[in-house]
C-alpha cells in the first residue's frame, strides 16, 4: 500500500508522485484520449454531450483538454493555468456553458479527470495526501489564508484522511537533499509559472536519517508566466491597440490598458470572454481611431486563440534560452504576428522582473543572516530556471560547482510524497 501521495498543483503543469516504504517513489502515470503522460498540463475542457443527458458536460484535463479546444473551436470551453485563482479574492467563479464554478469546483473536477484517468493506478488506500504550496501566491494582493481554504475545500471532496501542506521548495529542496554526501545548508530555488520561491534549509544526517532545520523562505509572484506577458505586452498587444484612442463626448481617451493586461495573462484570457470587460470592449469600436486592431483583439478571444498564442509565446522564449536571436510566429496576427526577436530586448522586458527575484534572494539571505559563502549547494529547479538572465542572478554570486539543476518537472512532487511518508511531517508542513 502506498504511504503517501505528493501533489504538485502547478500553474503550468501538474504531477503526483507515490511514496512507497523504504524511500522509494514513483510517478502516477495518466492515461486519456491524448495518450500517456506522467504531468498533466493543468487546463480543463468543457463540452455539450447531449449522450449524457441535457445540460451535461464531458470534461477533460490536460493534453487532452488541449486536443478537445483545438477540435471543437467555438464549442469547447477551455480554462487553463487555474492555480493562480487560487488567492484572489476577486475570482468569485466564472460560468462554463451556463454553470457556475467556483474555483474550489475547477480544482475538484480537475483533480477528479486525473483520478479516473490514472484507472488503477490511482493510490486508493492512501493515507496522507501531502500538497505543494508557494511561499508566495500569484497575483497582485493574493490572500493565502483564502487560497489554503480553498485548497482545503476541494481536495477534502477526494476523500483523503489527511491533508498536509509543504511549501514548494521545501519539497524540492528534500528531493535534492537525497543525493548530499555531506552535511550541507541549501538553496533552493523554485521557479514555476506563476511564483518565484526560495527556501534554505540546513540538512544533516544522523544514524542514516535526513534531518532538515528551516532557515528561511521568501518568494514572490513572478515567474514563467510574467516573462510570457512581457512578450505579448511587447510583440502582440500594439498590434491589437494598445496605445490607440477612442472618442468620447468630443475628446480623445486612452483605449484602457486593463483590456491588454488580461489579454497578456493565460489565466485572465480564458475567463475573459465571459467578463463585462469583453462587452465594453466591443462598444469602443465604433469611437476608436483604429478600430481594426480593436477588431483583431476581438476576434482572437472570439476564436478562443489563447492557446496557439501560448505555444507561439513559449517557442520563443525557449528559443531564446539558447539562441542570441529567435523568431515568433502567430499565425492569427498576419504580417504582423512574424516578428524576429533578439535576447537583448527580451531581457530588457524583463529587467523589472530580474530585479524583483532577485530581491526575494536577497530577503531570505539576510533575514536569516546568512552569506552567500555560507551556502554549500544552490538547487535551482522549475522551467523558468532555463532563462539566461535568471541564472545569471546565481552565477554572480555562487561558484559554478555550487549549482546544481535536475528533475525540473518531477523534483516537487515526489518531494512531497518523501516528506509524507516520515513520521516527523509536523516538522516540515507550512
Amino acid at each position: 500500500m502506498a504511504q503517501a501521495l505528493g501533489l504538485d498543483f502547478g500553474t503550468t503543469n501538474t504531477v503526483m508522485a507515490v511514496a512507497d516504504a523504504g524511500d522509494h517513489t514513483r510517478s502516477v502515470s495518466f492515461t486519456s484520449s491524448a495518450g500517456e503522460t506522467d504531468s498533466m498540463r493543468t487546463a480543463l475542457s468543457f463540452m455539450k454531450d447531449p449522450q449524457l443527458g441535457a445540460g451535461a458536460l464531458k470534461v477533460e484535463a490536460g493534453q487532452a483538454a488541449i486536443r478537445t479546444f483545438i477540435d471543437n473551436p467555438g464549442e469547447c470551453r477551455f480554462l487553463q493555468s487555474i492555480k493562480t485563482f487560487a488567492a484572489s479574492p476577486l475570482f468569485q467563479g466564472t460560468l462554463v456553458h451556463a454553470r457556475r464554478f467556483q474555483f474550489e469546483d475547477l480544482m475538484e473536477v480537475f483533480l477528479k479527470r486525473l483520478e479516473a484517468y490514472a484507472g488503477s493506478g490511482w493510490p486508493v488506500d492512501t493515507k496522507r495526501l501531502v500538497v505543494g504550496r508557494p511561499v508566495h501566491f500569484a497575483g497582485a494582493s493574493p490572500d493565502p489564508a483564502l487560497a489554503t481554504t480553498r485548497y482545503q475545500e476541494a481536495l477534502t471532496r477526494l476523500g483523503f484522511p489527511e491533508i498536509h501542506y509543504v511549501y514548494e521548495p521545501v519539497a524540492a529542496a528534500f528531493y535534492f537533499a537525497r543525493t548530499l554526501k555531506q552535511d550541507a545548508t541549501v538553496l533552493v530555488a523554485d521557479f514555476g509559472g506563476g511564483t518565484t520561491d526560495f527556501s534554505l534549509i540546513r540538512f544533516e544526517s544522523n544514524a542514516g536519517r535526513l534531518s532538515a532545520t528551516p532557515i528561511g523562505h521568501s518568494g514572490v509572484g513572478i515567474a514563467g508566466d510574467q516573462f510570457d506577458a512581457r512578450i505579448i505586452d511587447h510583440l502582440v498587444a500594439p498590434e491589437i491597440g494598445k496605445g490607440t484612442q477612442f472618442k468620447s463626448f468630443g475628446k480623445l481617451l486612452d483605449v484602457p490598458s486593463n483590456y491588454f493586461l488580461a489579454f497578456s495573462r493565460w489565466n485572465q484570457l480564458s475567463i475573459f470572454k465571459t467578463m463585462k470587460e469583453f462587452a465594453d470592449l466591443k462598444s469602443l469600436v465604433r469611437q476608436a481611431e483604429e478600430p481594426e486592431k480593436l477588431e483583431i483583439f476581438i476576434d482572437l478571444i472570439d476564436h478562443d486563440e489563447g492557446y496557439p498564442l501560448y505555444q507561439a509565446v513559449s517557442a520563443a522564449k525557449m528559443a531564446l534560452s539558447s539562441q542570441e536571436e529567435a523568431e515568433f510566429r502567430f499565425a492569427p496576427l498576419g504580417k504582423a504576428g512574424h516578428k524576429q526577436v533578439k535576447r537583448t530586448d527580451f531581457e530588457s522586458w524583463i529587467a523589472d522582473d530580474i530585479v524583483r527575484m532577485e530581491e526575494a534572494l536577497d530577503q531570505v539571505l539576510e533575514q536569516s543572516n546568512t552569506n552567500a559563502a555560507a551556502i554549500d549547494k544552490v538547487f535551482l529547479t522549475g522551467g523558468t530556471s532555463f532563462v539566461p538572465a535568471v541564472r545569471d542572478i546565481f552565477n554572480r554570486r555562487f561558484d559554478a560547482d555550487r549549482i546544481e539543476t535536475g528533475g525540473e518537472m518531477v523534483s516537487i512532487a515526489h518531494g512531497l510524497a518523501l516528506i509524507g511518508d516520515r513520521d516527523d511531517i509536523g516538522q516540515w508542513t507550512a
